[in-house]
């Protein structure tokens, strides 16, 4: 096996071999740099599909609510919107089995950009300075994270995910994350504290565990591809477990934030908890920053606040398109009506039916006079 020079059976278990790093192995067979600058194409072009895809599914709700078409779902290009979208995730699955996930998370932000810029050109959206500001800042953060990110390129096998879910480390690191998670909800669900913060921090803690899980099952199975089969350890499948459990959970948390709050709000401020999640999840767990010169680190941390101000540029105050039902008709918009609120009472109350007796008394005056 590749790790064969970090671990020994022991009867206690497996132990790490003195004087050995379970960050390099003795037998890399690939060049790092060359591994490391693939998960990086790999998440930029996954990021790319998924903002077409959302584009794409966007342009087919608009298009079926102004021409009165039947429901989205049975448009083929609204589903060729949802396949893009499978493969821009499958992308971005794949891209953490190369690259660190401190660097892939960040990454996000390119299709923000993407979007943006899609948007503009094909669905007629105004382009707005802010969006101009906000896309120079978060490719300009992008160009820095990239360029200071660890650019370690770790072999993940199942003995070395092992080996770092038993780190003290990480297991304080998994009880702050619990304790947090459930005051969060418990505010959230007990004391009906419905504030976008407290919803997102749950989402981010959820993502920190998708985004452990997502990169070990990721690296397990790409060395597996290889031929150094992975998927007979037991860690595997925990951690597939782990990762289909938090990512469901994590959506769920995240629509009821869209229902609750405008999406100029909610996406700027999850881009930004989920990137810090993720970074604090891969230094933690995968020691990703381990040996990272102090200035390499500052500017890795600039990049990503550049990158988050910039997505909270483009984000900010975007008009939402919200196609009404071409059915229903106002009130307001009713001809020859003033509006009011209530047009007939309720029926337990003595006033119940008096709107009606008055119309018709009116329209008996008006035929008597006649």
């Amino acid at each position: 096996m590749a790790n064969s020079t970090l671990f020994q059976n022991t009867s206690s278990g497996i132990e790490l071999l003195p004087n050995a790093s379970p960050f390099h192995h003795s037998d890399m067979r690939e060049n790092p740099l060359r591994t490391y600058i693939v998960g990086i194409i790999i998440s930029i072009c996954g990021n790319v599909l998924i903002s077409v895809s959302l584009n794409i599914q966007k342009y087919t709700h608009v298009r079926q609510a102004q021409r009165g078409l039947k429901p989205y779902y049975t448009s083929r290009l609204w589903w060729c919107g949802v396949l893009l979208m499978g493969v821009g995730e499958l992308g971005n699955f794949a891209a953490y089995g190369f690259a660190p996930a401190s660097l892939i998370a960040p990454l996000g932000c390119v299709a923000v950009i993407a979007s943006a810029i899609i948007s503009v050109a094909f669905l007629k959206e105004t382009l707005r300075a802010t969006d101009i500001v906000g896309g120079i800042l978060t490719i300009t953060g992008t160009y820095v994270l990239v360029t200071f990110a660890p650019h370690n390129s770790t072999h993940i096998t199942a003995m070395l995910v092992q080996y770092y879910a038993m780190s003290l480390t990480f297991v304080i690191y998994l009880f702050v994350e619990a304790v947090l998670f459930c005051v969060l909800l418990y505010l959230y669900k007990m004391q009906k504290l419905k504030h976008v913060v407290v919803v997102l921090l749950m989402v981010a803690l959820l993502a920190s565990m998708t985004v452990i899980s997502v990169k070990a099952v990721s690296g397990m199975i790409t060395e597996s591809i290889k031929g150094n089969l992975q998927l007979l350890y037991p860690i595997f499948y925990v951690m597939l477990v782990v990762m289909v459990a938090s990512c469901a959970f994590q959506i769920k948390f995240l629509n009821q934030a869209m229902k609750m709050f405008d999406a100029t709000e909610v996406v700027p401020i999850n881009f930004v908890f989920f990137t810090a999640s993720a970074i604090v999840a891969g230094i933690v767990f995968y020691q990703e920053f381990d040996g990272l010169a102090p200035l390499d680190i500052c500017m890795f941390l600039l990049g990503c606040l550049l990158s988050f101000f910039g997505v909270f540029l483009i984000a900010r105050n975007r008009t939402q398109i919200k196609p009404q039902d071409r059915t229903f008709i106002t009130m307001d918009k009713v001809p020859g009506r003033r509006y009011t609120e209530s047009v007939q009472p309720e029926a337990s109350t003595s006033t119940y039916g008096s709107l009606a007796d008055r119309f018709m008394c009116s329209r008996a005056g008006q035929s008597d006079d006649s």
